[in-house]
């Protein structure tokens, strides 16, 4: 049977009806203390009617983490009322809705971070500075923070949660070379390089339980030689695949580069990469924006679901097109 962006398909144990997913993107709305607004409220419900699942912007688990001064956060227990809006809100048009848990490590916004902290003293430019490298009772204490986001999480009313491990925050600075010179259990080989997103995965799990879904978004490369590919992530995510539920996959943001060309579809050729060696399903994203590319991606099985931002965010609409579109 050739399938199609219309088919259903689960993520673990949440079956979803379509395989459209709305992209994160921030709204850069959130109050000075990282709450949500009545635009978020506004803006997730009124697009949440055709799409098969709405993966929220980033959310910062730490106060230190945030990755802008008007982002929105989860780390205190009087986030969990103004985020349970936005759920509920979503819910009404049946849809589920994911929250993505980000800490910034090194590219925190110095506007609201007084302490920048990474796996080594490296920069990612002049603007952020030079991050305080985490100690292991400081990383004990993220791991902690990542937690009880988990925990405020399903309080609030989410159907799922997506780690932040893209773009060059903190899971990825862990991850990549280029970003962690440690030489303790956090450093070094590959194994060690992917503790720290293991050990939050199980902190996670720890408050979820094994059937709630818990997808991973991350940067297959880091467009610089010496830099993740995505065989090494295959390789750093197969002993963790039995505890994610989807791995959606993006590109860059480690270093201050750009990819040589940003074309129809970039993306996907990381995701297919990735695919091969993974049982769990692959969401695709970044200018897959017709029903024709987005039905050969899926019919080809270089992935699985796709994601598409920017259009959804500029026309509520584009959803509704894409799927009831036959071209």
């Amino acid at each position: 049977m050739t399938l199609t962006l219309n088919d259903p398909i689960s993520l673990g144990s949440l079956s979803l009806k379509n395989r459209l997913i709305m992209a994160p993107l921030q709204q850069y709305k959130g109050t000075p203390e990282a709450f949500p607004t009545d635009h978020h409220i506004e803006h997730y419900s009124r697009r949440a009617g055709h799409v098969a699942l709405i993966i929220l912007e980033s959310t910062a688990i730490s106060s230190s983490g945030r990755l802008w001064e008007n982002d929105i956060g989860i780390f205190t227990d009087q986030h969990v009322e103004p985020l349970r809006k936005i759920t509920e809100a979503i819910h009404e048009h049946q849809t589920p809705v994911f929250i993505q848990l980000s800490h910034g490590g090194r590219k925190s916004s110095p506007e609201v971070t007084h302490t920048l902290v990474a796996p080594s003293a490296i920069a990612f430019d002049e603007y952020y500075g030079t991050p305080e490298s985490l100690s292991p009772d400081g990383i004990k204490k993220v791991i902690e923070e990542y937690r009880l986001a988990a925990k405020r999480s399903i309080e609030a009313g989410f159907d799922g949660i997506e780690i932040h491990a893209a773009h060059g925050f903190l899971i990825h600075q862990f991850l990549s070379p280029l970003s962690n010179i440690r030489t303790d259990r956090y450093g070094g080989n590959s194994e060690n390089r992917s503790r720290f997103l293991k050990e939050v995965l199980a902190e996670i799990r720890s408050e979820v339980g094994k059937d709630y879904p818990v997808t991973i978004r991350i940067s297959a490369t880091d467009y610089c030689q010496g830099g993740l590919t995505p065989e090494e992530w295959a390789k750093m995510l197969k002993p963790l695949e039995s505890e994610l539920d989807a791995i959606h996959v993006s590109t860059g943001g480690l270093l201050p580069v750009q990819p040589d060309d940003v074309y129809t579809a970039y993306q996907v050729p990381h995701a297919a990469a990735i695919k091969q060696h993974l049982n769990i399903p692959v969401i695709a994203v970044g200018k897959i924006y017709t029903r024709s590319l987005a039905n050969r991606i899926i019919e080809d099985q270089l992935a699985d679901c796709i994601a598409i931002g920017s259009p959804i965010l500029e026309d509520p609409d584009f959803a509704a097109s894409l799927l009831l579109t036959q071209q």
